[in-house]
């Protein structure tokens, strides 16, 4: 099949790279605007360059990935459920919850797939811990502990338009924590600070963020973000049942040093970098958006996924600003 890439930057260049190694794959069709972002993938992994998005939908492209800055997203999705082709689409569907909701409502009844990028679904160790619940084997869920810290804080400019901490990196925790618990989160309550970047402070954001959140049936969940992570990239999950307990992440490349005597775990080199620690997933994820164009399987991670971890974004946003707990059912009818 010929996919169409919209927007090469950092994941968009990583995406190309991964499309190239796929089989199914036959040809790329690549557009950003900076055309020497676009021809420089093109060099490395193949594909031809067009100088728009609306010439690439022209191209005869079976799926669009969309790649493009985060203000992009709603009409480029729009454009391509417009042209009937399936759309893959980096992770939020738009830069304010509004907007998303103006999508949802603009694509249902199209008929168009559409998948929004969150990878840890794809990952072999969620993948795991959402079979165990499924099945049972930890029985009722009491305690669940989602852990994101980055080795360090993304540029100034990034972190002046990203929508705070909270929406950009917790989000992730937000939609693992439904997806593997199968549960939605009705209350936040979230504390934030600031010890690192001065930058950020300056942009109204926290660098290091706590939140529990409630699931609809009584379950706790904590989530741990930071900016400041220097032994690497820890990405985690423990989930505490009445008959079980299991993590995710406890690998030998763990950035975490443990002092007890005669401990060598772990004893790999740590990850470094959010494309080391999911470069399998992201594999994983986009051989599964092929799988949606071909028709063989719905998308596995919706507009209406999307925009549910979008609102407990929304809700953590608020209850930091405001120091108090805030519902998801207020957020929602804001």
């Amino acid at each position: 099949m010929r996919i169409g890439i919209l927007g090469l930057g950092r994941i968009g260049a990583f995406h190309a790279e991964t499309l190239s190694g796929l089989d199914i794959v036959d040809s790329l069709v690549l557009t950003d605007p900076f055309a020497d972002a676009a021809k420089a993938a093109a060099e490395k992994f193949g594909g031809e360059v067009v100088d728009s998005p609306e010439a690439l939908l022209a191209a005869g492209v079976d799926g669009i990935v969309v790649a493009a800055a985060t203000d992009a997203h709603p009409a480029l999705i729009l454009a391509g459920v417009e042209a009937g082709i399936p759309v893959f689409c980096e992770k939020p569907v738009a830069k304010h919850m509004s907007d998303g909701v103006a999508v949802l409502k603009a694509v249902q009844g199209k008929g168009v797939p559409i998948q929004i990028g969150y990878n840890r679904r794809f990952d072999a160790g969620f993948v795991a811990a959402r079979a165990a619940v499924q099945a049972g084997e930890l029985g009722k869920l009491h305690t669940v502990r989602s852990t994101t810290l980055d080795p360090a804080p993304p540029p100034a400019a990034y972190v002046a338009v990203s929508g705070g901490i909270f929406r950009d990196c917790s989000v992730h925790d937000f939609d693992i924590i439904r997806w593997v618990t199968g549960r939605e989160v009705t209350e936040v309550y979230a504390v934030g600070g600031n010890r690192g970047a001065d930058y950020i402070k300056e942009a109204g954001d926290a660098d290091t963020t706590g939140a529990i959140l409630t699931l609809d049936d009584g379950t706790i969940a904590v989530i741990s973000n930071s900016r400041h992570n220097a032994r690497g990239y820890d990405v985690r999950m423990e989930l505490h049942g009445f008959q079980d307990s299991i993590a995710v992440g406890l690998e030998d490349k763990l950035p975490l040093r443990s002092v007890e005597p005669g401990v060598t775990f772990p004893a790999g080199t740590p990850h470094d970098f959010f494309m080391d620690r999911f470069t399998a997933a992201y594999r994983a994820e986009l051989t599964a958006f092929t799988e949606v164009v071909a028709g063989s399987r719905p998308s596995p991670c919706t507009v209406e996924d999307a925009l549910e971890a979008g609102w407990i974004a929304e809700a953590c946003t608020l209850s930091l600003h405001e120091h108090r707990p805030v519902t998801i059912a207020e957020v929602r009818g804001a």
